[in-house]
């Protein structure tokens, strides 16, 4: 059956339309129709009615910030009269009233400081009791305590870090946290192992801000800083100084080392700087097993090498202060460390023992025995005798480096540091370079006469009104050296060490005898840097040495004198004409020294008499005595002063000394001489 294709329905219009009714012209619209109703538009009151918004072109503001009384800082808006062009006649009324800009920005309400400061209180408070109470259940704390401590206000800022340091010094544990692996947080653990490593994790995260906050407050700015800014930094040197001391073995050690050194390395002598010594020298004492000596050691090296040794020598004493000193027993120089022989009678040989059989079973009980013993000591911290050793041995490498170093540089400012520190160290160097460093003495000594002769020089010269050039202290620092050269043989057997040595050290026994006139005339002989005294009134200038600090603050003048005097004297193996040439001119100079110094001079030659009395009875007893010629004091040749064509003539003036120790001093001396057979 074919199909038929549908008939086509057009669309009609209803009958009742009225646009069916109307013919077909009037449907087109002309252009006079256009127009004539166009005619009847409001173009002009439509136009008036439209919204606008124009953009005005802004202006520069040219007010600077204000600080207002809360302490913030906040930019002062105002706006500008308009202008005849900006103002728009097409604008309405109530559109100009709407645009309108004030003269002065109201700040919105805010809380008052000290409501603020009562605020943070309260919720710190509450904070580190939670903590305080259960760390593992309220570890989210720590990163409460970080938040408040960012705030602007310097008050609530000290108040959140001195609370944040009482939280950690009670949370931290005894024990250094290392990062979980990958392999264990795969694996299955129970809810208690789960719980504490979620407190681990939060804990370093936590702590790891909180240095980072204290080194950024800490850190020094160029700008003049205000009072509320420093007492901040003040609190964050305290806070990280008190945390180094309490958890040296946590996390984040160097960190808090780098910003105790980093004050370190200013030239500004303040109360942080003291603070920040202090809590080094106290590291170094308390250190057991020398990791954290090493390292700080190696953070003032490195800044005192980067700043070319332009510190404070008070820096350079803290290494007087390490465990080393009398806990390590090798020997040592710049580049490496001699270990003792081991004495077990077979020649450093180590013994042979029977081998012992045993069965595998056996040998594998034995490791895993051994493996449960090493973790044992991890976990109660026991401190291995090699691993103390080689981290000494270490941090003393680093410090005969430094010592060296400045040596070498003769930076005059350390100079009678790194002596006083060498003279510490004796008994550790290794005897192969002291060679090297006793002729570094020499020339220390040598350039200190000359800088005493140039001295006296310029005082002639010089006029009252000048001050003197140099600052330096040549007295002690040839005394140090002297001290230093003998230190260095008696920590290692002297006489065993010089004849094996070839060491010469009769310059410096020459040097000695030469300058010991000039010392007992000297008017700071027993005057420290920390005696009390009024500045002379007949000084050349307010800079003279006469008032000025000495730049070793150890031991007076006179002690130094007394060390350097007993390691000549005291030896057995002394020549009679060194005994005797020492003998008479220390009775001399005694006749100049004071009170206290001539007490312990007297001492002193006590002491030699007792042990040298047959050498040096002749100048006593001239009767037995051979010899010809005239003593020549002044001479500087000792050999060839002849002291014993002379006599301790002193001894009777000293006999009518004020001071009754004097007198009671000369008469023992006389008696254990009339004791020599």
């Amino acid at each position: 059956m074919a199909v038929v294709p549908a008939v086509k329905r057009r669309k009609l219009l209803p009958s009742d339309s009225p646009d069916n009714e109307a013919p077909l012209s009037t449907l087109v619209r002309t252009p006079d129709d256009f127009f004539s109703r166009a005619a009847g538009w409001y173009l002009e009151q439509n136009y008036e009615q439209r919204p606008r918004k124009q953009k005005k072109k802004e202006r520069e503001n040219t007010r600077l910030p204000i600080k207002t009384a809360e302490g913030r800082i906040q930019q002062l808006h105002v706006s500008h009269p308009k202008s005849e062009d900006e103002d728009s006649w097409l604008g309405s009324e109530d559109e100009g009233k709407g645009e309108q800009v004030p003269d002065t920005v109201k700040e919105e309400a805010k809380v008052p400081i000290r409501q603020q400061i009562l605020e943070a209180k309260e919720e710190l408070a509450r904070i580190a009791s939670l903590i305080n109470e259960d760390p593992e259940e309220h570890a989210g704390g720590f990163r409460t305590l970080g938040q408040i401590a960012a705030s602007s206000n310097p008050t609530i800022k000290r108040l959140a870090l001195a609370t944040q340091l009482a939280v950690y010094k009670d949370a931290i544990p005894g024990y250094r946290i290392r990062p979980i692996a990958e392999q264990d947080q795969t694996e299955k653990v129970s809810k208690d192992v789960r719980r504490l490593r979620a407190f681990e994790q939060t804990l370093v995260s936590s702590y790891q801000g909180f240095i980072k906050d204290l080194a950024k407050c800490a850190k020094p700015t160029r700008d003049l800083q205000s009072e509320a800014t420093a007492s901040v930094t003040n609190v964050a040197i305290s806070c990280a100084c008190a945390l180094l001391l309490v958890a040296p073995h946590f996390n984040f050690r160097g960190e808090l080392l780098k910003i105790l050194v980093a004050k370190l390395s200013s030239r500004k002598v303040d109360a942080n700087f003291i603070k920040c010594r202090e809590a080094i020298e106290s590291l170094f004492r308390s250190d057991e097993d020398g990791t954290s000596s090493l390292d700080a050691v190696s953070l003032i090296t490195r800044m005192m090498k980067a700043r070319h040794y332009q510190v404070d020598e008070s820096v350079l004493n803290t290494f007087l202060h390490l465990r080393l000193l009398t806990e390590f027993s090798s020997k040592a120089s710049q580049n490496r460390v001699d270990k003792p022989a081991k004495d077990d009678g077979l020649g450093g040989k180590k013994p042979k023992f029977k081998k012992e059989f045993r069965t595998k079973k056996l040998r594998k009980i034995m490791k895993e025995r051994k493996e449960v013993e090493k973790e044992l000591k991890e976990a109660d911290a026991i401190v291995s005798h090699k691993q103390r050793d080689r981290m000494q041995s270490e941090t003393l490498k680093l410090v005969f480096v430094t010592y060296f170093r400045i040596l070498k540089a003769r930076i005059p400012n350390l100079m009678g540091a790194v002596l006083e520190g060498l003279a510490k160290h004796a008994h550790l160097i290794n005897q192969d370079f002291f060679g090297d460093l006793l002729e570094a003495l020499k020339d220390l000594i040598s350039d200190a006469e000359a800088l005493m002769n140039d001295e006296e020089e310029e005082d002639q010269e010089q006029d009252e009104d000048m001050p003197s050039k140099s600052d330096r202290d040549s007295t002690r620092e040839a005394l140090l050296c002297i001290t230093t050269a003998f230190a260095l043989l008696e920590g290692q057997d002297a006489a065993r060490s010089a004849t094996a040595l070839n060491l010469d050290l009769t310059f410096f026994t020459s040097y000695l005898y030469k300058s010991l006139h000039d010392l007992s005339l000297n008017p700071e002989l027993e005057i420290s840097s920390k005696s009390l005294r009024l500045p002379d009134p007949h000084a050349l200038s307010a800079t003279s040495t006469s008032t000025a600090a000495p730049k070793v603050n150890l031991q007076t003048t006179t002690v130094l004198l007394l060390r350097a005097l007993t390691s000549i004297l005291t030896p057995r193996a002394v020549p009679p004409v060194r005994l005797a040439a020492f003998a008479k001119q220390l009775f001399t100079s005694s006749l100049q020294l004071p009170e206290k110094s001539t007490l312990a001079m007297l001492s002193l030659l006590n002491n030699v008499t007792k042990i040298h009395g047959r050498k040096v009875a002749s100048l006593w007893n001239t009767e037995e005595r051979k010899g010809d010629g005239v003593f020549e004091a002044t001479r500087g040749d000792l050999e060839g002063s002849n002291p014993f064509a002379s006599t301790i003539w002193e001894g009777e003036l000293l006999k009518l000394h004020y001071a009754p120790g004097v007198r009671e001093g000369v008469k023992g001396i006389e008696k254990a001489v009339g004791a020599v057979k």
